[in-house]
């Protein structure tokens, strides 16, 4: 996967399309959620590079490097 800036954009401010966290920004998933997925597989395309990338992020603790992105 490139990574560009749009891929980290993305990550706080696409929201979940479905589940138990439906609506919510991506970067406001909670860690367990991710693990869950890496333990079961990351959906494919888009989506799941980006809950792939997340997960890794919030593993290394570097979210708090996402948040000037965010929109006030």
């Amino acid at each position: 996967m490139e990574l560009d800036n749009q891929v980290l954009v993305d990550l706080v401010e696409m929201r979940m399309p479905f589940g138990k966290y439906k609506g919510r920004v991506l970067l406001d998933l909670p860690e367990p959620y991710l693990v869950w997925f890496a333990g079961k597989g990351f959906p494919a395309g888009k989506l799941g590079e980006r809950l792939a990338l997340l997960y890794e992020i919030k593993l290394n603790g570097l979210e708090a490097v996402l948040e000037p992105l965010r929109r006030s």
